[in-house]
């Protein structure tokens, strides 16, 4: 687990609020961020993208650039564009139960490689233009596999392994390429909603996003797409980085927690998307978001009381 690695590394804090800790690697450096005690507008700022995540506790976060007010919390990922700033509230941090954050700062020069290679290697459809970071602040549930490569990129920067610089170097390209994916998809996925019409991969997305609780067809959404079944496959996993069936479920996953932050039933959400029990549900839910819905449902409601 992420926390025991970061246990592990842990030296009696220097200072109580953003007590740092940092690991040089091949052009980034994992920080890992710890405070004791409540504090209000702590600024940060970073002349490289700064990836962050999540461990525990709660940060609320504040971007005038962005024009971003918002809480961050646990399995939650808040990217900041080069050279931008934040400044971040700490309202429930104490001594016996720091918040908790890690920070991976990749530079510009590798996001530009990542970039590269994923133009080459498997371009983007003319009308999606090109595999590019969009500089801009993003602030974002991140899924199992996100979660799994922060955890061995903390396992990798701390251990005196003798190809360490070669296993940093592989995890962080993999962390740029889950984030350039994330933002190519939500440009597909907005694209899609406006122009239904404009392409087949387009026709396609909206249909599955129309129709979240019924079941896949994927022979319709070939014909919809106009492509062959394995045409359709193929395109969309380029695009959206994973199959139409795993793009469902998120997408159904990602209404669902907007419906129970909402105030509406677990059961009522669970079968208005499709889900055929409330166990199943529940199981792909925490697998998600790393807590069950009854648990993100307190949380949200909890907050607003």
């Amino acid at each position: 687990m992420i926390t025991q690695a970061i246990d592990s590394v842990r030296n009696p804090p220097k200072v109580l609020v953003e007590n740092k800790l940092s690991f040089a690697g091949p052009e980034s450096e994992l920080s890992i961020y710890d405070t004791y005690q409540q504090a209000e507008k702590v600024k940060l700022q970073s002349d490289q993208l700064l990836f962050c995540a999540m461990v525990t506790g709660k940060k609320v976060m504040h971007s005038t650039l962005d024009n971003f007010h918002g809480e961050f919390l646990p399995h939650e990922s808040f990217i900041m564009a080069p050279g931008s700033s934040v400044e971040i509230d700490f309202p429930i941090a104490q001594i016996s139960q720091p918040t908790t954050c890690l920070a991976i700062e990749i530079s510009s020069e590798r996001v530009q490689q990542v970039s590269a290679m994923l133009n080459q290697q498997q371009p983007l459809n003319q009308a999606f233009g090109h595999w590019q970071y969009d500089n801009k602040l993003v602030h974002t549930h991140h899924n199992r596999e996100t979660q799994s490569v922060l955890n061995r990129i903390v396992h990798i920067y701390t251990e005196n392994h003798p190809d360490r610089s070669a296993m940093v170097a592989l995890a962080v390209s993999e962390l740029t390429i889950r984030l350039l994916h994330q933002q190519t998809r939500e440009f597909i996925l907005a694209f899609s909603q406006q122009e239904p019409d404009h392409n087949g991969l387009n026709a396609a997305i909206n249909q599955i996003e129309l129709h979240l609780n019924e079941s896949l067809s994927i022979d319709e959404l070939a014909r919809i797409s106009c492509m062959s079944r394995t045409k359709f496959f193929h395109e969309f996993k380029v695009h959206l980085g994973c199959s139409p069936m795993v793009y469902q479920l998120q997408s159904r996953l990602k209404k669902a927690g907007k419906l129970l932050k909402q105030g509406q039933q677990i059961t009522q959400t669970c079968f208005a998307l499709g889900f055929t029990n409330t166990s199943h549900f529940s199981r792909c839910f925490k697998k998600f978001y790393g807590i069950s819905p009854r648990q993100y449902k307190e949380r949200y409601l909890t907050r607003l009381a």
